[in-house]
């Protein structure tokens, strides 16, 4: 389950940031996750829960905001969203190797005092 080194870097991260800042508690962690990612939201939170104990930021809430896969399509020069994996274009059919967003594993904030 790569989901535990993914919080446990983006812990580390806020911990880090937090201390600079002189906070002794963090709230609440905000990421964003690309659907194409390969991360599962349900196993983030679970290895979230875990990591965070007997850290400044038990207790702290995951927030988790779902970023869309979008494609590009160099025939019709259009995004679209891909309604499978196969990221093909609504418009010609055209498949897309063209990955807009959607991979996105980020630590977009945090709250903290």
């Amino acid at each position: 389950m790569h989901e535990i080194s993914i919080i446990e870097q983006v812990l580390e991260i806020a911990l880090e940031q937090a201390k600079k800042r002189g906070a002794t508690r963090i709230h609440q962690l905000n990421m964003r996750l690309g659907e194409m990612s390969g991360v599962v939201p349900e196993a983030l939170q679970f290895a979230f829960d875990v990591a965070t104990e007997a850290t400044t930021a038990e207790g702290a809430i995951l927030e988790i905001d779902t970023v869309p896969a979008i494609c590009y399509c160099n025939n019709c020069q259009i995004e679209f969203q891909p309604v499978d994996i196969f990221y093909e274009c609504p418009r010609c059919g055209q498949l897309s190797a063209n990955l807009r967003q959607g991979r996105e594993i980020e630590l977009s904030s945090l709250e903290i005092s």
